[in-house]
C-alpha cells in the first residue's frame, strides 16, 4: 500500500529588513526539490486567491511555497511602499528563502511580480513566476512596463487573466517568456458568475499550468540534482 505524505503545517518566520520586519509563511513540501517564493500585490496581502491556491496545491508536487509579506503589510499600513523599498525588502528576505539549500523560483502577483522580475538575476533566482503582471496602468497602454518582464534574464512564466485591465494576454509583446491565460479572470483572477468556467475550475487550471511549467524547468541552483 502506498502511503500518501501529509503536508506539513504552515509556519511563519519573521525576517528583519531595512524597511522593518517582513514575514514568510512557509508551506513545506516533503522531499522538496525547489522553493517558490511569492510576494503579494500593492492592494492586498498573501490572502489573494491565486497565492493561496498555489500554496495549497504545489507542496504535493514537491514544491515548497513561501508566501512573503512585505514590511509595509506586516506593519498594517494601507499603502504600499515605493518600488525601491519593495526591492530592498525582497533582497533582505532572500537569504532566508535560499536557506533550505534548494533552487529558488522568484515570483509574486502584480507589484510582487514586478519586484521578482527586477531582482531575479542579481539574487540568483532560477526562474520567475509573474502572476497578474501589471503591464500598464488601466487605460494607459502607452505606459508599458514590458522592459521589466523581458529583462529578467531567467526563464519566466506570466499567468494573466483574460479580462485583466492592467494588460490582457493579447497585449503582451513577443519576448523570451511563456504566457498562460487564466480564462475570464480579472486582475485578481476573479471570474464572473456568468462565465463558462467556474472560479474553482480557473484556479485549478492556473495551479496546474504553474506546476507543469515548474516541472519543466531544470534546477540549476544549489542542491540541484
Amino acid at each position: 500500500m502506498t502511503r500518501t505524505k501529509t503536508p506539513a503545517a504552515p509556519s511563519a518566520q519573521t525576517v528583519d529588513t531595512p524597511a522593518g520586519p517582513a514575514r514568510i509563511t512557509w508551506h513545506p513540501a516533503a522531499g522538496a526539490r525547489l522553493v517558490l517564493a511569492l510576494g503579494h500585490g500593492a492592494g492586498g496581502g498573501i490572502e489573494a486567491r491565486d497565492l493561496q491556491a498555489l500554496a495549497a496545491a504545489l507542496p504535493a508536487a514537491g514544491i515548497t511555497v513561501a508566501l512573503v509579506e512585505q514590511p509595509w503589510r506586516v506593519a498594517g499600513k494601507k499603502v504600499a511602499a515605493a518600488p525601491k523599498v519593495l526591492d530592498e525588502g525582497w533582497r533582505a528576505v532572500w537569504p532566508a528563502l535560499a536557506a533550505p539549500g534548494l533552487p529558488v523560483v522568484a515570483g509574486g502577483r502584480s507589484a510582487g511580480a514586478r519586484v521578482a522580475c527586477r531582482t531575479a538575476r542579481e539574487l540568483g533566482a532560477v526562474a520567475v513566476l509573474a502572476l497578474a503582471f501589471p503591464l500598464h496602468p488601466p487605460g494607459k497602454p502607452e505606459k508599458s512596463r514590458a522592459a521589466e518582464l523581458t529583462g529578467t534574464g531567467v526563464p519566466t512564466l506570466v499567468v494573466q487573466g483574460g479580462r485583466d485591465p492592467f494588460g490582457r494576454p493579447e497585449e503582451f509583446p513577443e519576448g523570451s517568456f511563456d504566457l498562460v491565460e487564466a480564462a475570464f479572470g480579472d486582475h485578481g483572477f476573479a471570474v464572473p458568475k456568468k462565465a463558462e468556467l467556474g472560479q474553482e475550475e480557473v484556479l485549478a487550471s492556473l495551479t496546474g499550468a504553474v506546476a507543469d511549467w515548474l516541472a519543466g524547468q531544470r534546477a540549476t541552483g544549489p542542491g540541484a540534482g
